[in-house]
């Protein structure tokens, strides 16, 4: 199955597109050159996550309906999609899953976070990240969390993952951030948490100035908190932008925009 995660092609994290934060690097792929899509999966409301004339273009009125895919949400999110001529919308509460095919299937889980888009909805969204396994290939992706100790106790029912996908960027300052975003120390410990199998890929950092580190800081952190955490160096995955990573059973293999293979 095709799944895209919290798509973004939008110019800025806004409600609007002449003021808030603007991108400083342009999205991996090109809209029209995306293949054809099963799910589209959203984790929370954030402007940083869902970006109305993105959604609109792959899955509501700039899509033709024939090629549509399911969106998937957490609860409270089918008002706001079928504004955007999204349709079909799947909510899913903490712990509800989907089948997708004969073999793929999607959980939504809890993770610390909160949702907002305009002063008068705070919280009236929930969010979540996801499990999604296929074909034997189990994968987590977090959206956006504070570390709590939650993740054991999500280890232990999803244990061992193949792929860990895990925010590492927009913690600045601490005493504000602290119960939002993880830094890259709290990620590190997280994965662990989760049962520290499988590839450990670092996202949400780069594209936006959304807090006060600098915009190269989390990959520099998160490469040094994994050497003292002493964990295999070959497990981490940072990956630049537009880069694609082909996982195996046992092997992956690293292509690069020119097509260069590397182990």
């Amino acid at each position: 199955a095709n799944l895209l995660l919290d798509p973004v092609w939008g110019p800025r994290a806004s409600p609007v597109t002449w003021a808030g934060p603007a991108r400083h690097a342009p999205p991996g792929i090109p809209l029209e050159d995306l293949p054809p899509l099963h799910a589209l999966l959203v984790t929370h409301d954030h402007y940083d996550h869902l970006d109305r004339p993105t959604i609109r273009a792959i899955a509501g009125t700039g899509a033709r309906p024939s090629k549509r895919p399911l969106v998937v949400t957490p609860l409270g999110y089918r008002g706001w999609m079928r504004r955007q001529g999204v349709d079909p919308v799947r909510e899913l509460g903490w712990g509800e899953s989907l089948t997708l095919g004969a073999s793929t299937r999607i959980t939504a889980v809890p993770v610390r976070h909160w949702t907002r888009r305009s002063l008068l909805d705070r919280g009236r969204r929930l969010w979540c990240g996801y499990v999604v396994e296929s074909a034997g290939f189990r994968a987590f992706s977090c959206g956006d969390s504070g570390w709590f100790e939650g993740f054991r106790v999500l280890g232990r029912s999803v244990a061992p993952l193949d792929l860990a996908i895990l925010p590492i960027g927009a913690y600045e300052p601490r005493w504000f951030m602290r119960d939002h975003h993880m830094n890259p120390e709290e990620a590190v410990l997280a994965y662990a948490a989760l049962g520290g199998t499988g590839l450990c890929m670092g996202v949400h950092w780069g594209t936006f100035v959304l807090t006060d580190e600098p915009l190269d800081e989390p990959p520099v952190r998160m490469r040094s908190a994994w050497k003292a955490a002493r964990l295999p160096p070959e497990r981490l995955w940072i990956p630049a932008h537009g880069e694609t990573r082909v996982l195996s059973r046992g092997t992956t293999r690293v292509t690069d925009g020119a097509g260069c293979n590397t182990a």
